[in-house]
């Protein structure tokens, strides 16, 4: 980790993050829906149409004399970008490389440990002030910024000293044809509120989300007073709840629906040249055992918010609590990290 970071100027802690967690999470789901198919035994029946749908992203990982080794212990590590067509996530220009992406939304990496048990979802603040190569130290989202996704796979492979197996992105349009081809999820609203998006109030309780009702739910930041972070929770809350409907042998034994649901992600996904139905089928049938509770999420270990030099608002990272986690991943025991962190 570099020691850049030793002389920013700490604020207050701020709750309302400029740029929010969001469309990622659509990404996750979509893997969890391969998985799902594969259980169900017709996966390579779709893999033609999930293959003819989906892009691939142009060039998507460094020169491999700047990565390091791939992990010999079976562990897979999978950076997933969300983008936003819609214009929401407030940046400027798409996601460079990324066919039909949207701007750059969300970045977050899936940990799938060597014995398929578990799996671990960090999130990283878009604001998260981090050394880019050749850059200087900047907020990490500004890498697709310089250059595209394969300087964002190398910012955070030099940060976590961990290489990215396979990279995915998916544009938020999806999201609502995928919630739809479910019949939806029933969650746990924590707190009334009214969204931004759509202007739908929530009532605290039990209440079932699909189409753009859920994207509502999953976006909303200013009704809470800690903006991103009862975001976050929100958004978790909604992913378990899609991977405990979608891993049901009821769902499992309907091909229609599964077929709907493929026919309706495929669009807006974007992944590497390796990464295709096949790998991803794999992938999936390697995970067959793992439900919505196996699922573990946290977010990049950070101090909280701060000033930069040249006085943007930003994101500190805990450089030491980093280290610790690249060496997690390192020894694929992020499930111990998690654990002693209190995660």
């Amino acid at each position: 980790m570099s020691q850049e970071n030793m002389d920013l100027a700490f604020g207050e802690p701020e709750h309302k993050t400029k740029h929010p967690v969001r469309a990622t999470i659509i990404t996750l789901l979509s893997l969890v829906v391969i998985a799902a198919l594969v259980a169900g035994g017709y996966v390579f029946m779709l893999a033609k149409n999930f293959d003819s749908h989906s892009a691939k992203i142009e060039s998507a990982f460094p020169s491999d004399s700047v990565r390091p080794e791939k992990s010999a212990n079976g562990a897979s590590n999978i950076l997933l970008l969300g983008s936003d067509s819609g214009g929401g996530s407030g940046d400027s220009e798409n996601l460079k490389g990324v066919p039909n992406a949207g701007r750059s939304d969300t970045i977050m990496l899936i940990h799938v440990p060597a014995d398929r048990k578990n799996v671990f979802v960090t999130s990283i603040m878009r604001d998260t002030w981090v050394p880019i190569p050749g850059k200087g130290s900047h907020k990490i989202n500004a890498a697709f910024s310089y250059g595209g996704v394969p300087l964002a796979v190398q910012t955070l492979e030099t940060l976590l000293d961990t290489r990215i197996d396979h990279v995915a992105s998916i544009d938020m349009e999806g999201f609502k044809g995928l919630t739809e081809a479910i019949g939806g999820v029933d969650v746990n609203v924590p707190s009334n509120f009214t969204s931004g998006y759509g202007h739908y109030d929530f009532t605290q309780g039990q209440t079932h989300l699909e189409g753009d009702k859920a994207l509502a739910f999953v976006r909303e930041r200013k009704s809470f007073k800690d903006g991103d972070y009862q975001r976050v929770k929100n958004q978790q809350t909604f992913i378990k709840a899609v991977v405990g409907k979608v891993l049901t042998p009821k769902t499992l034994a309907n091909p229609a629906k599964m077929t709907d649901v493929v026919d309706e992600i495929s669009p807006y996904i974007a992944v590497d040249d390796e990464f295709g139905a096949v790998e991803v089928g794999k992938l999936g049938a390697s995970l067959a055992r793992v439900r919505s509770g196996d699922m573990h999420f946290f977010t990049l270990p950070n101090k909280g918010t701060g000033w930069s030099n040249d006085g943007q608002s930003i994101v500190v990272p805990d450089d030491a609590a980093i280290d610790e986690l690249a060496t997690a991943l390192k020894d694929d025991k992020v499930g111990e990290f998690v654990q002693s962190h209190g995660l």
